[in-house]
């Protein structure tokens, strides 16, 4: 097995390293790089992300080549894709931080600033940070074998898709109102909680990442 992790210049990189390494059931070899060459030899891709959206963005650009690599490798040979943080919300058409800036658009939807409110209508808190709990139908996905509803993840952001469609939606948080906080379609998948800081249900989702083999639907 060998694992692709993408640096584009944010992300806790060495966490999701070492994270991948224990969640492994066999030999995996996981490396971090730069170079879009290496995508070709990967038989799984992860895209982490922290920080802004459009910073993020830049960063991918950066890598030349990079994002046709990634086009290439994750839609036309299906390899199998997470995207972690702001990575996952790079998959949008578009972040609405500062302005617009352009998404890799594999899934549709947008990247907008929440605004949570608790019942009595008072504004909470951003970002959202901390532990919260996942919601989602069991058995509805591979990536969630071993999990159930009420889990927690680690999160830290405060902004959060919207727009896009609910069967890409594989699990919400809720915080002033349902966040997604998984999406999934085809060979792709991604968490906007950190899986690297999310203890033993992040190492689960990894584990289950490693070993799934996504059912293609006829192009």
């Amino acid at each position: 097995m060998r694992v692709s992790v993408i640096d584009p210049g944010s992300g806790n990189l060495a966490s999701v390293c070492r994270a991948l390494e224990r969640a492994a059931a066999g030999p995996i070899t996981v490396e971090i790089t730069r170079e879009p060459e290496t995508l070709i030899h990967a038989d799984r891709i992860i895209l982490p992300g922290q920080g802004a959206f459009a910073a993020c963005r830049a960063g991918l650009d950066a890598l030349e080549g990079m994002v046709g690599a990634l086009y290439e490798q994750v839609q036309v040979h299906r390899k199998p894709f997470l995207g972690i943080c702001v990575g996952m919300q790079l998959l949008a058409e578009r972040g609405l931080e500062h302005g617009s800036t352009p998404g890799l658009a594999w899934l549709p939807g947008e990247v907008a600033e929440m605004d949570p409110r608790a019942p009595d209508g008072t504004p909470l808190p951003l970002p959202q940070m901390g532990w919260n709990a996942l919601d989602f139908t069991p058995g509805a996905h591979p990536l969630l074998e071993g999990l159930v509803p009420g889990d927690h993840a680690y999160f830290v952001h405060s902004y959060a898709w919207r727009g896009g469609e609910p069967a890409d939606v594989l699990a919400t948080t809720d915080y002033g109102g349902p966040v997604p906080a998984i999406l999934g379609r085809g060979n792709i998948v991604g968490t906007q909680f950190h899986v690297e800081k999310s203890a033993g249900v992040g190492l689960r989702i990894l584990a289950n990442f490693l070993r799934w083999t996504p059912r293609m639907e006829p192009t």
